[in-house]
């Protein structure tokens, strides 16, 4: 098949040429009739106006899936200034049952667990798709911007020996006779593998046994992670942060054509503490309420108009134990947040790089030593000073194109309550 896309039309003006894809749409008139065709790269106008074609066409179903041999006729009017003319129109496989909801409208009509129970079809809508092309355009800027900055990509198991954050919920599963789970972040592995190559990241899933049923959770999630050794503190690691998020906001705008906001040189920074007093909560509150991320967003587009802010120096008492502590005041961490539009994207810091430093903070924490033997081993060996941060992609892809819910942006969520599709 001698197939060309619909983006590539315009190029070959008043030639034959054979196009294949999804029945979109078909209008019915009285003196002639249109299909309209979608393939990966958008929409194609055919114009069937003898009565063998418009017989074949009112037999189609939409979403049948069809291949059409036709020429390309300049029409200002159409999709993409063209449009196809005196078609060959052969099926190539038959919608085989009724749809649930109409795909040829601007929204989809369905509510979301509809759509979800329908994936494979909801997904064909173009408002849908367009989430997973941004999604796939910031993993290619994040892995573009990280590889500029000499990190070096790296894949970390998923079945793990004990949960990578004490106190955190995890999906145990029966290895082998044994108890094992699935991991809640790379972190352990990439922290140690600071010692191989200094700078790393990772694309991929995570699992997180949370039974929180909200528009902003997900029991597995894509997690963009990155460390790097070497640093002074925690700033460090939020500079080369701003310098991947640039590179991911423009390669979304470039590959996905969806307008991003501008990332700041600097994004503006906040301590903890101060955030407080700017969201106006309470002094001795130990985190960040959601409405507190909100009033902080909107503080940061008011004072410094940057959609971005950093709230860095959260109470030690709610940081991971390998987090490492500020030294001008221990009880609070090196660690941060990135909220975008009011929602904490990002989670990062500095973390301890001494072997008496992790047993201490394990011991303090209550928490045995022997689940993180192979894990603790690689601190007494040398690692360099080293800090990190991950982004989790589905919340972050909601948050840039304004869906309601994170599994409007996710392909088949897995949640609370859903692990079909």
């Amino acid at each position: 098949m001698q197939r060309i896309l619909s983006t590539q039309l315009a190029a070959h003006a008043g030639e034959s040429v054979t196009i294949a894809g999804w029945v979109h749409r078909r209008r019915l008139l009285k003196s002639v009739a249109f299909l309209i065709v979608r393939d990966a790269e958008g929409l194609s106008q055919v114009v069937v106006a003898s009565t063998q074609a418009r017989a074949r066409l009112e037999e189609l179903t939409e979403e049948s899936v069809v291949e059409v041999t036709a020429t390309v006729t300049l029409n200002e009017q159409a999709p993409g200034g063209v449009e196809l003319t005196e078609p060959a129109i052969r099926v190539l496989s038959a919608a085989a049952a009724p749809l649930p909801f109409e795909l040829h409208r601007p929204a989809l009509g369905a509510t979301l667990p509809t759509q979800l129970d329908h994936a494979a079809l909801a997904l064909r809508h173009p408002a849908r798709r367009t989430a997973l092309r941004i999604a796939a355009a910031a993993t290619a800027g994040f892995r573009t911007a990280l590889t500029e900055q000499r990190f070096v990509e790296i894949q970390t198991p998923k079945i793990v020996a004990s949960a990578t954050e004490t106190g955190a919920n995890v999906f145990a599963l029966d290895y082998f006779g044994r108890t094992a789970y699935l991991a809640q972040s790379p972190q352990f592995y990439k922290q140690l593998m600071v010692g191989v190559f200094e700078r790393v990241f990772e694309i991929g899933p995570v699992f997180r046994a949370e039974p929180s049923d909200t528009v902003r959770h997900l029991a597995q999630y894509t997690s963009l992670d990155a460390e790097m050794g070497f640093v002074g503190d925690h700033r460090d690691v939020m500079a080369a942060l701003t310098r991947t998020l640039g590179v991911m906001m423009a390669g979304i705008a470039e590959q996905a054509g969806f307008a991003t906001p501008e990332v700041p040189s600097e994004i503006p920074a906040v301590h903890f503490t101060e955030a407080l007093r700017i969201a106006g909560a309470a002094a001795e509150e130990p985190d960040l309420a959601p409405a507190d991320e909100r009033a902080l967003g909107e503080w940061a587009l008011r004072e410094h108009g940057s959609e971005f802010v950093y709230v860095t120096g959260y109470p030690m008492r709610k940081r991971p134990f390998y987090t490492h502590p500020d030294p001008a005041d221990p009880a609070y961490s090196n660690g941060f947040d990135l909220l975008f539009r009011g929602l904490e994207i990002v989670t990062g810091g500095q973390r301890l790089h001494r072997h008496e430093d992790y047993v201490d903070a394990l011991t303090r924490a209550g928490e045995p030593l022997e689940p993180y033997a192979g894990y603790l081993d690689g601190f007494r060996y040398g690692m360099p000073p080293h800090g990190g941060w991950a982004i989790g992609l589905e919340r972050f892809v909601a948050r840039l194109t304004g869906a309601a819910n994170v599994r409007e942006v996710t392909a088949f969520p897995r949640d609370l309550n859903r692990v079909t599709p």
